[in-house]
């Protein structure tokens, strides 16, 4: 049921919105531009039901702008419908809701409704919110492809890690001389595990199972197997539950050949789409920036369209310096927001630019 008060029906307002995003439902408060709070209640997280919510600010004034603290997510279906329907659209960061509401009479309390309300005094009173814009096709297909490479990428430590644990306890000798993330080292594995297993096979075998592994060097191939069967030598104890742990050791080392198979195949597909989107190939051309970092850089930013200026994306990365002043003391300190992915990409793109001469220098 919507409450409204004190409206007449020819009075137009300028109504500040706040939506508190959840993954079911939204909480929306509606406030006109004396402050008073016109609408306060939840909106299921559904085409209809969103539809019937812009058809009721519609109803309440010809001007209407809406602040949400969740950008993608949860929150496309909302900001999709706002923009189809031309609301503008600001984002309000968590951190400056939280502070807001923490300043108001029982700030403590933590509620949606609270939240929303906070957010909607927050586009009433503020004009420097950043607009929220929906995504072009090529940002959109990007974000999706680096998140699902995101998620490959910790599936792939945690089992590296689990790899390295289960090696160490039956055959330390061998997880000290292999390299894991190595896809021959890891083919070593998916046959040959225990000391007993590797000299059995000895150095000729060896060879020819490492062989068959493309792209890999033969020096390298001999000196691996040389380490290996130093280590096997030197251990002639067997370990309980040593075969059991060697079954799973070449188990998990298939999959993981599997996995790095997928996750080049998948940095493939992302190179392309970068190379095609219109942002790539000016952002590539910084030192530094391989096809991996520009996507991450894109889906973060969403376009380099957005920042008038080079100290505009130095902020939002939470890179540019901070001023303290106080009377006459005045001092420049690192920022400790910002947005912490971003500053990361900004980070590893300048470690990787000192493979050029210039960066270096």
């Amino acid at each position: 049921m919507l409450h409204i008060w004190g409206l007449c029906e020819e009075e137009q307002i300028v109504l500040a919105v706040g939506i508190d995003i959840a993954k079911d439902f939204h909480w929306v408060s509606v406030v006109d531009h004396s402050g008073d709070e016109l609408v306060s209640r939840r909106v299921e997280n559904r085409p209809g039901d969103l539809m019937g919510l812009i058809d009721e600010l519609a109803g309440l004034g010809d001007e209407c702008r809406v602040g949400i603290d969740v950008l993608g997510g949860i929150a496309s279906l909302l900001v999709a419908h706002l923009e189809d329907a031309e609301i503008p659209v600001v984002h309000i960061p968590g951190v400056a809701v939280n502070r807001a509401r923490e300043g108001t009479v029982g700030g403590e309390n933590k509620s949606d409704p609270r939240d929303a309300r906070v957010m909607a005094d927050q586009v009433r009173t503020r004009r420097d919110l950043r607009t929220v814009e929906v995504v072009d096709e090529p940002t959109a297909e990007l974000r999706f492809l680096v998140g699902r490479r995101r998620a490959m990428v910790r599936d792939q430590t945690r089992q590296l890690a689990r790899l390295h644990d289960l090696l160490s306890s039956i055959h330390p000798g061998l997880e000290a001389v292999l390299s894991l993330k190595n896809r021959a080292d890891l083919f070593l594995l998916t046959k040959y595990v225990t000391a007993a297993e590797l000299r059995r096979a000895g150095r000729r075998r060896l060879l020819g199972h490492l062989e068959k592994v493309p792209r890999v060097r033969r020096h390298r191939v001999e000196r691996v197997v040389g380490e290996v069967l130093e280590v096997s030598r030197a251990q002639r104890l067997s370990i309980a539950g040593e075969q059991q742990a060697a079954a799973m050791v070449r188990l998990m080392a298939g999959e993981l050949l599997g996995h790095i198979e997928r996750l080049s195949a998948l940095d493939v597909e992302i190179a392309g789409r970068v190379a095609a989107h219109p942002d790539g190939e000016i952002v590539q051309s910084l030192p530094g920036m391989g096809p991996v970092l520009v996507s991450e850089f894109i889906t973060q930013t969403g376009g380099i369209e957005r920042f008038p200026t080079g100290d505009h994306l130095a902020a939002v990365a939470g890179l540019a310096p901070v001023v303290r002043q106080s009377g006459r003391s005045r001092s420049n300190r690192g920022p400790a927001g910002g947005n912490k992915d971003l500053k990361r990409i900004m980070y590893q793109s300048a470690f990787c630019s000192l493979n050029h001469p210039a960066s270096r220098a």
